[in-house]
């Protein structure tokens, strides 16, 4: 198990969510299955399901059993486990700049990813209580 994805799914796992192996196990893997998502949420619109997702993205179906939880939180939780996993590896911690730097950088960045990093700052922010409690505010209901 790499260094990066004992972070990423630690950070995961702190917030409740899942984090196969075989599909954030590197980088490359973390950031090219973001990407899938997010193409996923431009096409569909921010507020669909991983569920919905899952039953349309055979890459994805292992993450069908999130059914309702919010796509857009779950790439967020993604996107933050991402810089958090950088963030540790490289500096020891991680800040919502941090954040949105990585997202930037690897092109995974969309116009609404700063209002959900604002609105469930668990996703990145390890000193939040409660971290797994937040992906339950994220279900559409």
């Amino acid at each position: 198990m790499s260094q990066f994805y004992r972070y990423f799914k630690a950070n995961m796992e702190a917030l409740g969510l899942a984090a196969p192996d075989s599909l954030f196990g590197t980088l490359q893997a973390a950031i090219g299955t973001a990407a899938t998502i997010l193409t996923q949420i431009d096409k569909y619109g921010p507020r669909v399901t991983v569920g919905d997702l899952a039953r349309g993205a055979t890459r994805l179906e292992q993450l069908a059993y999130l059914g309702s939880v919010c796509a857009a939180f779950y790439v967020g939780a993604v996107i933050g486990s991402i810089a958090v996993a950088v963030g540790r590896s490289l500096a020891g911690g991680t800040t919502i700049a941090d954040v949105l730097f990585v997202a930037t950088r690897y092109d995974l960045n969309r116009t609404w990813l700063l209002s959900v990093l604002q609105r469930w700052p668990a996703i990145y922010d390890s000193s939040v209580a409660a971290r797994n409690v937040f992906r339950f505010e994220a279900v559409i209901a």
